[in-house]
């Protein structure tokens, strides 16, 4: 899987190990959530390009990079992957935020989309994708569709676990697209919920059921 990156960076390991935990309670999951995406984003991001300006040191005029082109966008996957969005900006404050709202039916397990809101020049952006978990990958893939119909050429999906199902569904469905990713798991079980997996992330990160 070329455009899969399993990011295995100790670090990572260490935090999605603790997010595991049920004794992890909400408020530390959520700062959990926060770092493993800092952490992933360092590394989805790059390849971002850069240009150099001219700029006044204390000492002399210098030639340095900056980040060129429009600013990237993030579209988190509603509600779960809001968790992540904070770690992402944390790295690029500038980046303008989408919103892809779905939900998956309890019988069938397939998406379907209850809100979506864009930033302006979408199709301009490098646009950032993330979700924690990536189990069948239907929402994976369903949102890929959406911002692909918007026009949108560079996408990057940042997920903290996968399961082995949904990363061969996504990449079936979008080769082209950059996949990032903190562990693979084992399988998913019979109700599509990946394991051993962290149980269900959206009601982890906002302490509801």
């Amino acid at each position: 899987m070329g455009n899969v990156h399993v990011l295995d960076h100790p670090l990572i390991k260490h935090k999605i190990s603790m997010l595991r935990d049920k004794n992890t309670g909400t408020m530390f999951f959520r700062i959990l959530v926060e770092e493993i995406s800092m952490l992933m984003g360092y590394e989805a991001l790059r390849d971002l390009p850069t240009e150099l300006v001219k700029v006044e040191t204390p000492i002399s005029q210098a030639e340095v990079p900056m980040i060129a082109g429009k600013k990237p966008a993030i579209v988190p996957i509603l509600r779960a992957g809001l968790g992540m969005v904070n770690g992402l900006t944390a790295l690029v404050p500038t980046a303008k935020i989408g919103h892809i709202g779905l939900y998956r039916d309890e019988v069938t397990h397939e998406p379907h989309e209850y809100f979506c809101k864009l930033p302006d020049k979408i199709k301009e952006r490098l646009v950032i994708v993330p979700d924690p978990m990536l189990a069948t990958g239907g929402s994976a893939i369903q949102a890929v569709s959406f911002l692909k119909e918007h026009g949108c050429k560079r996408i990057k999906f940042i997920c903290i676990l996968a399961a082995p199902e949904g990363l061969a569904a996504l990449e079936k469905a979008h080769p082209d697209i950059e996949v990032y990713v903190g562990c693979v798991d084992e399988r998913l079980n019979s109700d599509a919920y990946i394991v051993p997996g962290l149980g269900d992330a959206g009601d982890r990160i906002f302490g509801t059921k």
